[in-house]
């Protein structure tokens, strides 16, 4: 279904229940990749070697955006993104008591997955989901990088392309921190400066 343009978009009336079940894409990662189940409460896709400097937060990743500039491939004005831009790629908020729905429906042209953060400000989030194709996918914890690391198992899950503007950051993500596919991803050239420091 995945590969197949017509069939992909039905995937959520075929298999509803990644709509109200979290944790289901993690479970389809997992069997994807012959992984374990990560133990509750951890943040699997943080290994020891990163733990340092990866805390509880969005800051980390922001740092990540901001040292992995955005590809200029396919953009009409190359530039460096900015932290308000690249993280509204990432994580769109929502106030306490707005509709969801709405917001799905507001939505003009088909994104890649993102995070929807819900809550009473944006530094007090109480639920995230990851929508995609107009569908919000409650995640499993209220944690924001237990979220992300959900996140990325989702472009795995459901066969989606990366953003091009976070495009160096999650291929950072996927050698250095899921190492998946390291000897056939084409990086670029600070995604691999980036990694070598890391791994070194």
């Amino acid at each position: 279904m995945l590969h197949d343009p017509v069939k992909s978009s039905e995937i959520f009336t075929a298999f509803p229940r990644f709509l109200d079940i979290p944790g289901m894409i993690e479970q389809d990662f997992n069997l994807m990749f012959d992984r374990r189940p990560s133990r509750p409460g951890s943040k699997c896709w943080i290994h020891n070697r990163s733990g340092k400097w990866m805390d509880s937060d969005m800051s980390s990743m922001m740092v990540l955006v901001h040292l992995l500039p955005p590809s200029t491939q396919g953009r009409k004005r190359p530039g460096k993104l900015s932290a308000r831009q690249a993280s509204e790629h990432l994580v769109k908020f929502l106030k306490t008591g707005t509709s969801i729905q709405g917001h799905l429906d507001s939505i003009m042209e088909s994104r890649q997955p993102y995070l929807l953060a819900v809550g009473t400000q944006r530094s007090v989030i109480h639920k995230y989901f990851i929508v995609i194709d107009k569908h919000a996918i409650p995640c499993k914890s209220p944690d924001c990088l237990a979220c992300i690391d959900e996140l990325f198992k989702a472009h795995f899950a459901f066969g989606t392309s990366y953003n091009q503007d976070l495009m160096n950051v999650y291929n950072f993500l996927q050698t250095t921190i899921y190492e998946i596919d390291v000897e056939n991803t084409k990086v670029n050239p600070r995604v691999a400066e980036l990694r070598a420091r890391m791994l070194n």
